[in-house]
């Protein structure tokens, strides 16, 4: 099976699945006064509010998300490379407010599930009858002795599109030309398991348009990674030797950090000087899923495979990259899939209808160069109460394709962005 044939299977037959759940009678007056808080304003949170509505248009759903406009990260890292201006990456909430959803600009601080209410930092206690979270991730600062929220300012880990981004990309236009772009990369599981790689990939790009005696050094701690002979093959064909990757048993794997002096410290004891250091440290879900009692012990939240209904809390749900949702990757996509699944079954709940067949979809585009673009795709189902993936189901770019394969999957992925960005936010 060829990997476009499974793309258009896997779009087509997630948009028909998805779209069949948007039934007129599922609407009726049983949704009564129900409330469903949304917390997150992203592709798992947004998603879930916006399908809500459209499955239950008499339930009040409120979502909470402190920033007034959206930056994702799909996409920030072709702002670092300068293919992409800041605000093209960024989203309102308008589409939502004039869909009926109420949204409301702070931050969730605690959820008391016994009584249902969650507290915001306006001091507004609001109760709910379904709550949905989709916190994303926090760093796990001093996972990585020497690296905590102070040491991001001058070593950022940009792996939060915001502020941390921005400096990234100011360090870059300041860095001297032959300098060394360092980058720590943790081991799984973490945000977006391509994401590194391709950012390695929009520095070289910047680098060979501005400063190409530069190099980029990337320290793993790990010995493989995803689309990783792809990548390699694209590092190759881009940007020759400037790219420079060590695993984790070649020495790859940072234990200590010195922000200050833009140096890391690897587990055999090797240091590395930078002029700009980028340290993505190991990850959890956000704060709020430990407050809400839905984390357990690996600061991850184990759901139930139908619904991403958490296992631990009755009638709070959770999605995209704060899940332990494995073969599903922590990604943008998947969180889009996981909050349709969710959205509907929350709303077969409350109306008393028959829960819809759980199908999930992913596909996670990189780019390696303008006009070179690499990609994966995966489809899920239920088994046993567990998320697989049926073999044969996705793929990955064929290696050695020409460069019309490669100058189409660019295509798609700026495609795919634009009408995830449309169907979440943009409309």
């Amino acid at each position: 099976m060829s990997v476009s044939f499974t793309r258009r299977n896997i779009l087509s037959g997630a948009a028909a699945g998805l779209s069949s759940l948007v039934l007129p009678s599922l609407v009726h007056a049983q949704a009564g006064a129900a409330h469903v808080v949304v917390v997150g304003g992203g592709f798992g949170g947004a998603t879930a509010a916006r399908y809500l509505r459209l499955h239950a248009p008499q339930v009040r759903i409120t979502l909470i998300e402190p920033e007034k406009r959206f930056y994702t990260c799909p996409f920030s890292n072709m702002y670092l490379a300068g293919l992409r201006s800041w605000d093209s990456i960024g989203h309102s909430f308008d589409g939502l407010r004039a869909a009926g959803i109420e949204v409301v600009h702070a931050l969730a601080e605690n959820v008391d599930a016994s009584t249902r209410t969650i507290k915001l930092s306006t001091g507004q206690t609001l109760r709910w009858d379904r709550l949905v979270l989709s916190p994303g991730v926090d760093m796990r600062w001093n996972a990585l002795e020497g690296y905590d929220a102070a040491a991001a300012e001058l070593a950022p880990h940009a792996w939060k599109a915001g502020e941390q981004t921005r400096l990234l990309r100011r360090q870059l236009e300041t860095m001297p030309d032959g300098g060394i772009f360092v980058m720590a990369i943790p081991e799984n599981p973490f945000r977006c398991p391509p994401g590194p790689y391709e950012r390695a990939a929009m520095v070289a790009h910047y680098f060979k348009q501005h400063k190409p005696r530069s190099k980029i050094l990337l320290l793993d701690a790990k010995d493989n990674f995803s689309k990783q002979a792809l990548f390699q093959q694209g590092w190759k064909a881009l940007y020759g030797d400037m790219i420079e990757w060590v695993k984790q048993s070649d020495d790859g794997q940072v234990m200590r950090v010195d922000a200050k002096a833009l140096e890391v410290e690897t587990a055999f004891g090797t240091r590395h000087k930078a002029n700009v250091l980028n340290v993505i440290p190991p990850q959890k879900a956000g704060f709020i899923a430990e407050r809400a009692g839905v984390a357990n012990a690996s600061g991850w939240v184990p759901v139930k495979a139908d619904s991403f209904e958490s296992t631990q809390v009755k009638d709070i749900f959770v999605l995209g990259d704060a899940t332990i949702a494995a073969p599903m990757p922590k990604s943008g996509f998947a969180a889009n899939t996981q909050a349709k699944m969710a959205a509907a079954v929350i709303a077969a709940d409350l109306l008393g209808r028959d829960k819809p067949v759980p199908s999930y979809a992913n596909t996670c585009y990189s780019l390696i160069g303008p006009g070179y673009g690499i990609s994966v795709a995966g489809v899920y189902r239920t088994e046993n109460g567990k998320i697989v993936e049926p073999a044969g189901s996705g793929g990955v770019s064929p290696l050695d394709s020409n460069a019309a394969y490669r100058a189409s999957e660019a295509r798609y992925g700026e495609a795919w962005y634009a009408a995830m960005s449309a169907d979440i936010w943009d409309r």
